[in-house]
């Protein structure tokens, strides 16, 4: 198991917990908030635990919420990406896969790929991009793009519980 470095999860109040867990989850500090309401026993101090606890609220909510969640995050690439308008840590994660330095080509191909996907799924491509580069996403978004739309769905969520994953590790 492993402790958080930064703070002390179990020892926060309700409004420091979700001011602390807000954006682990894309813009959904409901998350968070229904993680603390489960009760801070000591457990939470361990990322795993507190991951484990969080990744089940989101599985067990309501189609409607899961999907404002999942719609909740940016276009790999997208035009929020360039006008500055990500969380830091969508910022930090899309750099470190290095999207930043897309050709014009890659650029135009993440776009056509993203308008298609939004079209055919209803929502964007999510990808935990950590230890990816751009030409592996680019991949798997022309692999994934093939899914049926319950799959996709699904695999949707498991890249969001393992970004949320990669975020409590950061802490």
């Amino acid at each position: 198991m492993t402790a958080f470095k930064t703070l002390t999860p179990s020892s926060l109040d309700r409004a420091a917990f979700v001011e602390a867990f807000a954006d682990i989850y894309e813009h959904s500090p409901w998350v968070a908030e229904k993680a603390f309401d489960l009760g801070q026993l000591e457990e939470v101090d361990q990322i795993e635990n507190l991951h484990q606890r969080m990744s089940d609220i989101l599985l067990s909510a309501d189609h409607a919420a899961q999907l404002a969640l999942i719609n909740a995050h940016p276009d790999l690439a997208g035009k929020a990406a360039i006008k500055g308008e990500l969380t830091e840590s969508s910022t930090n994660e899309q750099a470190g896969a290095g999207i930043h330095q897309c050709t014009a080509e890659e650029f135009a191909r993440f776009t056509t790929l993203n308008d298609a996907y939004k079209d055919k799924f209803g929502f964007p491509f999510i990808m935990a991009v950590k230890g990816s580069n751009r030409h592996q996403i680019l991949a798997a978004f022309e692999t994934r793009i093939h899914n049926d739309a319950e799959t996709e769905f699904k695999e949707a969520l498991a890249q969001i519980n393992l970004i949320a994953l990669f975020r409590l590790l950061q802490l």
